[in-house]
């Protein structure tokens, strides 16, 4: 058959070896390995200013009057005490003489003391670091050493150079010391510099990694200058100058990054060979172990110039097939860089292969590794790797990646200083389609058009319009060469069309439910003119609203505007732009729906026969929608909801989820609390019914207590978003008198 022929010619072509590269040939990063030879400058004699405190506004007040949390002796003897404590000769225990006994006596104790090794000793290293200060810094280190998820606190106010190490320390290991490091360095930012560039600069490799991580961290958050400013006011120009030297390079040039040991399941041999350009030579087999080691290192280090030595596609396949034997072997979690380095080698096909991974990843226990797979289509940052993270994001089976997806989506909107809706309109790709949204495909002697139906379903049509069901395959008579690349790149629209049709449908049927608006300059650019995008729209009903006015319109084939009258329509430069609700139209809903039918214009989703429904004048006053509580349904048709924008509770006792919630505005939630609510992986285990036991109005999803009630009333819903809940709950009562 065909279909195996053309297997046969691909293996063949995959098995064709090409001549190995020259040393002279290969790219400078692997011919001279930089973590071999790391180049630092070197800087001996350098001594760390001395300790001291520094207190934010009334902090220190503040922490002489901390509750220390233990009692208070009665009528002590305090020198007695004290003679007993130093006999005893074990300087531990005795946190009520250390909070309570006279300063003048337990000053002189305070160095040697060694606390009491209970996670909760911060509460009374607080008024102690307040009241001895630096004397009180041994203890404070101690403790915080021994428990640093709870006791780095009293250590904040020290700028010590012990501190400062010790906080290095955490940057470099992670764990429960990192949040507490993080949180140091940036109260004391450049004053820390001074501590570290001694180590930083020194002999010992030992203190030179935490030192080094540390200011590079301090870099980061207020500048190379003010780094640099800082080295030099505390220890000179030259050591200034090799603080700069330092920093200005990346880590693996400084032998600060290096690759990690290679798992044992790594084969080389299998993978696909790097063609360098021109496709005449490939990376000989040492080069491509020093190539995995550049993929493995911590922080991406040369990609440009491997991007640009090597030929198109083949680092990507090389990655895919490295990833894919991580994969085989189990995904050892030590060798997760197997995962990330597609985040440095990945392209678009990367992206396609990856997603279906990511979103099945959860359900197999591997939730952490889905996480990593949004970093890395996050950092392969293309349109189509942002459209499959912004999808991810707008659904998936598994909330906690779905959440850990939004959050990316929002730190890429804040890095652009956009709304994630502003940027959702951004992320749509164009696909490489022409002006009129369609595409040719070139076979030589024919030629095939691609067009979209109304739910954005590619399909093909012949030169003269007639549509097709299928594109035909390349045969002997068309361009070797032409139609092969034609026929991949439809079936890559198909694909990529897919992912991302339900995902604009549902997103402007939401625009029109939560009344978002565009400017006429984003209407034009990402609506209007994006030639996927404006398929879905030219089917709507659209509103352009300007001062007290509201006019609706359609987009007609030229991309100009008609109104109900089939008038042309002038779009005012300070109108806002919305997709029109059956609300806004009211009267005219008719007459739109005559033009729609005489245009023969389907419509992508329910807008102009879409049920309109209206709160009673007691339930606007009411902060609860009576007249469907009590319904009795099967548990799908009330998980059905999600399909329509609810979303599933938080599970509680035993994994149940006792309600369900639609977000209808900021901080208000439509929650329906069920009875007895689904069980989280078997979810007809608690019964084949729900029974609806409350639909109330809150500010945030969770149980209605009958005593507390609610303050809300669902007469602040606007109409729009009232006739849509009552739509959804509607529909659920008339399945239940079935």
């Amino acid at each position: 058959p065909e279909d195996v022929a053309d297997a046969v010619r691909r293996v063949a072509a995959a098995s064709a070896r090409v001549p190995e590269a020259a040393p002279g040939e290969l790219p400078a990063v692997l011919a001279d390995p930089p973590w071999l030879n790391p180049r630092r400058p070197v800087l001996t004699g350098l001594t760390v200013p001395e300790a001291r405190l520094v207190w934010q506004e009334g902090e220190r007040e503040k922490w002489l009057q901390w509750d220390p949390k233990t009692e208070k002796p009665e009528n002590p003897d305090w020198a007695a005490l004290v003679e007993a404590y130093t006999s005893a000769g074990h300087d531990s225990g005795n946190v009520q003489l250390m909070v309570y006994g006279p300063e003048e006596l337990i000053r002189p104790l305070m160095p040697r003391w060694k606390g009491y090794g209970v996670r909760w000793a911060h509460v009374w290293m607080r008024p102690l670091a307040a009241r001895y200060g630096l004397d009180a810094l041994p203890p404070a280190v101690r403790t915080a050493k021994a428990f640093p998820d709870t006791c780095c606190e009293p250590l904040m106010p020290y700028l010590d150079g012990g501190v400062a190490m010790f906080m290095a320390e955490g940057l470099v290991k992670r764990g429960a010391l990192l949040a507490p490091a993080r949180r140091w360095f940036g109260r004391h930012g450049v004053d820390a510099v001074p501590l570290l560039v001694p180590a930083a600069l020194g002999d010992r490799s030992k203190d030179r990694r935490p030192a080094e991580t540390a200011l590079r961290y301090v870099r980061d958050l207020r500048g190379l200058d003010g780094v640099v400013a800082a080295a030099r006011d505390a220890h000179g120009d030259e050591a200034a100058e090799a603080v700069r030297t330092l920093l200005s390079a990346p880590p693996v040039e400084t032998g600060l990054d290096k690759p990690p040991a290679v798992g044992a399941w790594l084969d080389p041999t299998p993978l696909p060979q790097v063609l360098l350009r021109g496709r005449e030579r490939a990376l000989p087999r040492d080069a491509v172990g020093r190539l995995v080691e550049v993929l493995a290192l911590p922080a991406p280090y040369a990609m440009d110039e491997l991007a640009e030595a090597c030929a198109p596609g083949t680092l990507s396949d090389f990655g895919w097939a490295l990833f894919q034997q991580w994969l085989d072997a189990g995904k050892p979690s030590k060798d997760a860089w197997a995962l990330r380095q597609l985040g440095r080698t990945g392209d678009d096909d990367t992206v396609r292969r990856l997603t279906p991974v990511i979103r099945a990843w959860p359900g197999e226990g591997g939730h952490k590794n889905a996480v990593h797979g949004l970093d890395v289509l996050a950092e392969i940052g293309t349109d189509v790797a942002l459209m499959h993270l912004h999808g991810i994001a707008q659904k998936v089976k598994f909330k906690g990646l779905q959440a850990e997806a939004r959050e990316r989506i929002r730190q890429v909107a804040e890095r652009l200083d956009l709304t994630t809706d502003q940027l959702a309109d951004r992320l749509v790709p164009d696909f490489g389609l022409d002006a009129d949204g369609g595409m040719t495909l070139d076979y030589g002697p024919r030629r095939f058009l691609v067009r979209f139906d109304e739910q954005l379903k590619p399909f093909v049509a012949d030169e003269d319009g007639k549509r097709r069901k299928t594109l035909p395959k390349p045969a002997a008579k068309d361009d070797p060469e032409l139609a092969p690349a034609a026929y991949q790149a439809f079936a890559g629209l198909k694909k990529d069309v897919r992912t991302v049709a339900a995902d604009q449908l549902r997103r402007l049927e939401q625009a029109m439910v939560t009344r978002r608006r565009w400017t006429p300059a984003e209407f034009g650019e990402y609506i209007v003119r994006h030639p996927l995008v404006w398929h879905i729209a030219r089917r709507l009903v659209w509103l352009a609203e300007d001062g007290g006015t509201a006019t609706a319109f359609r987009i007609a084939e030229d991309r100009t505007f008609a109104d109900a009258g089939d008038e042309a329509f002038a779009l005012p430069g300070s109108a806002r732009v919305g997709v029109a609700h059956p609300l806004d139209l009211g009267d005219t809903v008719k007459a739109w729906s005559e033009v729609f039918a005489d245009y023969e214009i389907t419509q992508p989703f329910p807008q102009l026969t879409r049920p309109v429904h209206a709160l009673t004048e007691q339930e606007r006053g009411s902060g609860r929608l009576e007249r469907f509580e009590g319904l009795k349904l099967p548990f799908g048709d009330v998980l059905g909801l999600v399909k329509l924008g609810w979303e599933r509770g938080a599970p509680l006792d035993a994994g149940v989820e006792r309600w369900i919630y639609r977000r209808v505005a900021d901080r208000r939630y439509v929650v329906i609390d069920l009875d007895p609510g689904f069980a989280v992986g078997a979810l007809d285990a608690t019964g084949d019914h729900q029974v609806l036991d409350y639909v109330w109005l809150a500010v945030e999803p969770t149980d209605f207590w009958p005593s507390k009630g609610t303050p809300l009333t669902f007469g602040e819903l606007h109409p729009v978003m009232a006739s849509e809940i009552l739509s959804d709950l509607t529909a659920l009562a008339d399945k239940a008198e079935k």
